[in-house]
């Protein structure tokens, strides 16, 4: 291990790991170490018996469950837009070919008490339950001009400015109600809360067109799709890349100390008494306890199922938000639904999550709101994690920390932050203009 490496990257989370494939593929010398003997750190994935073992200590799971190696739960579920920057990554990094997607079946908002399908398009919005009649022309308005809408085509821009023009003064132009503006910002474009209505309308008009050309993408009823066997399979197809290009993994390793010079310079990383040099270091928050801050909580409820969420149209994968605004909270709430169909859990069998931005100690209640649209559950389990963000100046000690997973059950947010760390590691924009038909999804 005494070697010296361009970089060195601690804790196997899915960030962490895209990460080191990107610079691998860079041709940096990568060493990605971890304290656990599994992949995923925060974002791993439990089969029955793990599970039992991190909620219920030495209880086992009751046999009518099924098998425990059926099942594959993800910590950090979440889905992938099929147009997004996710997929875009995994194709620049050629990491799909160690991957099976499949598209989900639903993608549903909870508005007035009631779930219905989020409408994507014009036609939807004219089919929709959500709006009444003439505020389903207003929005079918609204949508044609979206669908339109070319950043280059100046014809297409109605006199209207959208780096100058806010979101809310685009919204009232359309003249559409809050209800319909609720569903639009937290379900379409993927807000998780209200501060895009005063910012350019820009990036909420660009959010739409993704949504909408990534379920024509795969002509699903959703515009995501999720590995088959879950998202534990990304870390280790990462690992995998990594390999190839001459990065060293290594599990199991205890500690994990960042040592750094007199100036607060990063120098190496010390496990087991032995010293591995670097130049850089990469890594989820647990590795830098000095250089982080606490933000905020998550609340989360894990629930085993054998029927589908109703009033889903009997989607065997689906996503719900529940918006803030409905629920008279200040964050977003999220349902995740996954199943045997994308061989998650033995046949017959579903697994929930239900996630929020903690704004009480009480996750079983706090959740209840999402919960309830479950209707019966096998097992249900709470948790409540911290979530942490970096207050340090990676420009000074050559520290890139990354931010904890937030409640949101799809991964624009997650990959983000993992861009804005490939720019600050490397001084380079990562080029994402590649061929998306190369990530094709799983046919059944």
């Amino acid at each position: 291990m005494d070697e010296e490496y361009d970089v060195i990257v601690l804790g196997t989370g899915l960030k962490e790991c895209i990460l080191s494939g990107l610079l691998s593929v860079d041709g940096l010398k990568v060493l990605h170490m971890d304290r656990n003997d599994y992949y995923g750190g925060e974002s791993t994935s439990l089969n029955l018996i793990q599970l039992w073992k991190r909620f219920r200590g030495n209880d086992k799971p009751p046999p009518h469950l099924g098998s425990s190696k059926d099942y594959n739960i993800d910590m950090n579920p979440k889905f992938i837009m099929a147009n997004g920057n996710l997929v875009r990554v995994l194709i620049h990094t050629d990491v799909t070919k160690y991957l099976y997607f499949k598209a989900v079946d639903g993608s549903f908002v909870f508005n007035k008490g009631k779930v219905h399908k989020v409408p994507s398009n014009d036609m939807e919005a004219l089919k929709s339950p959500l709006m009444g009649l003439f505020e389903k022309r207003r929005a079918r308005k609204f949508f044609i001009y979206v669908q339109n809408y070319n950043e280059t085509d100046p014809k297409t821009h109605e006199g209207m400015d959208l780096t100058r023009v806010t979101a809310k003064e685009l919204i009232a132009k359309y003249g559409l109600d809050d209800n319909t503006v609720d569903f639009i910002g937290h379900a379409l474009s993927l807000y998780s809360d209200d501060r895009y209505l005063d910012e350019p309308a820009l990036e909420t008009v660009k959010r739409m067109k993704l949504y909408a050309e990534s379920l024509a993408r795969f002509q699903g009823g959703s515009p995501y799709i999720y590995p088959l066997y879950g998202l534990g399979e990304l870390p280790q197809a990462f690992a995998r890349l990594s390999a190839v290009y001459g990065g060293t993994y290594m599990l199991n390793k205890p500690e994990c100390k960042v040592e750094f010079d007199e100036q607060g310079k990063v120098i190496g990383v010390t496990s087991e008494g032995e010293t591995a040099k670097c130049k850089k270091v990469v890594g989820d928050p647990s590795y830098f306890p000095g250089k982080v801050r606490k933000v905020s909580k998550v609340a989360r409820a894990i629930a085993i199922m054998s029927h589908p969420i109703p009033n889903t149209s009997d989607s065997h994968s689906v996503q719900i938000i529940l918006p803030q605004k409905q629920l008279g909270r200040k964050s977003d709430m999220y349902l995740f639904c996954c199943s045997y169909s994308h061989n998650v859990a033995p046949k017959g069998k579903f697994i929930a999550f239900v996630s929020t931005e903690a704004e009480t100690d009480q996750p079983a209640i706090e959740l209840k709101p999402g919960i309830d649209l479950l209707g019966p559950v096998d097992e249900i389990f709470f948790d409540i994690y911290d979530r942490y963000e970096p207050v340090n100046e990676p420009a000074l000690d050559n520290c890139f920390i990354s931010t904890s997973y937030d409640a949101t059950t799809h991964f624009e947010s997650t990959v983000d932050d993992v861009l804005n760390m490939y720019t600050l590691i490397t001084g380079k924009v990562i080029d994402l203009s590649v061929d998306l038909s190369a990530a094709s999804a799983a046919e059944e």
